[in-house]
């Protein structure tokens, strides 16, 4: 009877075993398609970061709408004064 039950234990640890490799197996497999996804996001990131900081310095070198309206009356008063 013992040999019986130890049979029976055997058989289902080994049941166990496998189910639970399969189910391992699947879930590696799932995790590396979600890194390589953090991977994909990671890259476009960083190319966002590029874009941006881009845009950041085109902006500084810009200039404001007030300083050009300033720049536009000296230019037009300079203009005014060379005509005369």
């Amino acid at each position: 009877m013992a040999e019986d039950i130890k049979q029976i234990l055997n058989e289902y640890k080994e049941e166990t075993n496998r189910h639970f490799d399969v189910v391992a197996e699947k879930l590696e497999d799932k995790i590396q398609v979600i890194a390589e996804q953090v991977s994909g996001n990671t890259e476009t990131l960083e190319i966002i970061k590029l874009d941006i900081e881009t845009i950041k310095n085109d902006l500084k070198q810009k200039v404001s709408r007030e300083e050009f309206v300033i720049l536009e009356k000296r230019v037009g008063m300079l203009e005014a004064k060379s005509k005369r």
